[in-house]
């Protein structure tokens, strides 16, 4: 019987199965298709007793997040304008400056710290994937190539000092222990000082059925009343929340030592209100994502397939995690899906694990000429619009598949 990561209660109940796949970012060379792949359940429980959704830890993290990890933060223009505003925000609103220490847990290339280090201020990187450190070292970031937990925090704390700002976006989610990470969090912050956390909100998930954010990286799935309660656990209060559009609805937490925290602003009960009306606290709500996700899977080999019975050319584009989740829950292969195009030439090259969809450049798309585009990560879908506009100049069309089939 699996245990919640959190509070060790016994899982039982069921947020959704989507089979099995491998990890989503364990991109295939061509040398490896004549190789078989590892693939893993991808059952997701909800823990009646804490409310924290969670997939079992079925692959260690440092295999999940190896030294050759193709995800670069940069990739996208509107990601890096999100983290600028947010470090200008923090900067005022914390009254950081050339005597403060910024640690950025997560910090993948740089693509938040660069906004830091342009201001003055001392900053720090911890990022576990070799190739991210390194991109982010190459613009000058100091960055410690580690997972970060309680342990690490302390000897951090005592051999660089404690942090005034402690930043991690869409972190708290890809880790196996919670509560270390978050007690690390404790320990290497500042009397006085602020943790800002990122991360998608459950809720969204749930009333959106973006049921393809679910994937091996993604350890938890978190509502804001259960982040409050991990964060507690270990000493810690949040003070402000705010609802944010990116990847289709997160939460940006404020949080402090429960002990010297500023006084919390009605935003907290507001949110926490907000997720009661919504049934955030009641297992019924959670078991309809099932049948939606089904929904949305047949909706698209549907259109696929009428596709390809009309003569017609699809395409994708954005190698995502996101579009690996419902490629494979699709079952689709180059069959009905020839190519998927992506901006990172990291990935370019390379076969989308399990789906074995080759990835090119957008170029390459745009060279031939598709009658549609299909664009995976639909949280993006005005940035790649506006990105592949050169498509409507022969008729073409975009494709999103998620929250329902749009033809546009």
């Amino acid at each position: 019987m699996l245990s919640c990561r959190h509070c060790q209660s016994a899982l039982h109940e069921v947020f959704i199965d989507l089979g099995s796949a491998p990890p989503s970012n364990a991109f295939l060379r061509a040398e490896d298709l004549n190789r078989p792949e590892l693939y893993f359940p991808l059952k997701v429980f909800t823990c009646q007793a804490c409310g924290l959704v969670q997939v079992d830890e079925l692959q260690g993290h440092e295999a999940l997040f190896s030294s050759d990890y193709v995800y670069f933060s940069s990739i996208s223009s509107s990601w890096v304008e999100h983290a600028r505003r947010h470090v200008e925000r923090c900067v005022d609103r914390l009254g950081l400056g050339p005597g403060s220490l910024v640690l950025e847990i997560a910090s993948n290339d740089g693509y938040l710290l660069q906004h830091v280090q342009a201001r003055g201020i001392p900053c720090l990187g911890i990022e576990p994937t070799h190739s991210t450190a390194q991109a982010a070292r190459a613009r000058g970031i100091e960055s410690i190539e580690q997972f970060f937990g309680r342990e690490f925090a302390q000897h951090l704390a005592l051999e660089r000092g404690h942090a005034d700002w402690i930043v991690g976006n869409n972190v708290l989610a890809h880790v196996p222990d919670i509560n270390d990470f978050v007690a690390g969090l404790k320990a290497a912050l500042a009397p006085g000082g602020c943790i800002t956390l990122e991360f998608p909100h459950l809720q969204q998930l749930v009333e959106q059925a973006q049921f393809d954010t679910i994937y091996h990286e993604h350890f938890s799935y978190l509502g804001f009343a259960t982040v409050r309660r991990i964060l507690a656990a270990q000493g810690l209060a949040v003070w402000d929340v705010e609802q944010l559009p990116s990847h289709g609805g997160s939460l940006r937490v404020w949080a402090g030592h429960a002990e010297s925290s500023p006084a919390e602003l009605p935003s907290v009960a507001a949110l926490l209100t907000q997720e009661l009306a919504a049934g955030m606290e009641e297992p019924a709500l959670y078991r309809r994502l099932q049948a939606r996700a089904d929904v949305i899977k047949h909706q698209l080999l549907r259109f696929l397939l009428e596709q390809k019975a009309a003569g017609k050319t699809v395409l994708a584009y954005g190698a995502a995690a996101k579009g690996c989740t419902l490629l494979n829950y699709a079952g689709l292969r180059p069959d009905l899906l020839a190519a998927v195009a992506d901006a990172s030439p990291h990935k370019q090259g390379l076969f989308l694990p399990g789906s074995r969809i080759p990835v090119v450049s957008p170029e390459e798309l745009l060279a031939a000429r598709p009658d549609f585009v299909l664009l995976l990560p639909w949280n993006l879908r005005t940035e790649l619009e506006a990105q592949l506009a050169a498509i409507r100049g022969w008729g073409g069309q975009f494709v999103v598949a998620v929250p329902e089939l749009q033809v546009f």
